[in-house]
């Protein structure tokens, strides 16, 4: 396998058969990413399609000090904004007094698969999943994901807080589900 450090040269020279291995090796997991902003499939997918053709437009603003996928996340994710922003998906407001805290309970991690909590976050809606995405899984603060997004950093706040509320309402109805397909087994 090419090095992260060739296919980026490669990338800087135009060469499309290096252009289309980035495409082909990174194309996968940037989907996914791609997929966590934006819940329908051929909507994020025309943003993926559309953050590589950013990623070798602006090869030459990748200066080699991180990882090149770290890089092309960055634009990933940004151009999963822009498309949110473009379409007036973050636009919703929520005070912070508004969010109810609820207290954050355990969650049986062997009731609980991977697979489910990533389903569960794409059900989410979009301003929640896009806040929670930001915050949890790209490790952005709010002050980042206000300016990011657009909207303050207390409805980024109260965003996540719903979202957190909203996907431990759902993982107990899963957690519920599974004891009683195990009770039943047993039974």
């Amino acid at each position: 396998m090419i090095s992260e450090k060739q296919l980026a040269e490669g990338c800087r020279q135009k060469d499309r058969k290096i252009q289309r291995q980035v495409y082909e090796h990174f194309s996968p997991l940037m989907f996914t990413v791609c997929k966590r902003y934006i819940s329908d499939a051929s909507q994020a997918e025309e943003v993926m399609l559309g953050g590589f053709m950013k990623v070798y437009e602006k090869i030459d603003m990748f200066e080699g000090n991180g990882s090149f996928e770290g890089w092309i996340r960055r634009i990933m994710v940004n151009e999963s904004l822009s498309w949110l922003r473009k379409h007036k998906i973050l636009s919703l407001q929520v005070s912070l007094e508004e969010a109810r805290d609820e207290s954050e309970q355990e969650v049986a991690d062997h009731l609980v698969t991977n697979q489910d909590l990533m389903n569960l976050i794409a059900q989410l809606p979009d301003g929640y999943r896009t806040v929670f995405n930001l915050y949890a899984i790209e490790g952005y603060g709010h002050k980042e994901i206000a300016q990011k997004t657009g909207i303050t950093e207390s409805t980024s706040k109260s965003q996540l807080s719903r979202a957190r509320q909203m996907l431990q309402r759902n993982l107990k109805a899963i957690q519920h589900e599974a004891k009683k397909k195990i009770c039943s087994h047993e039974a």
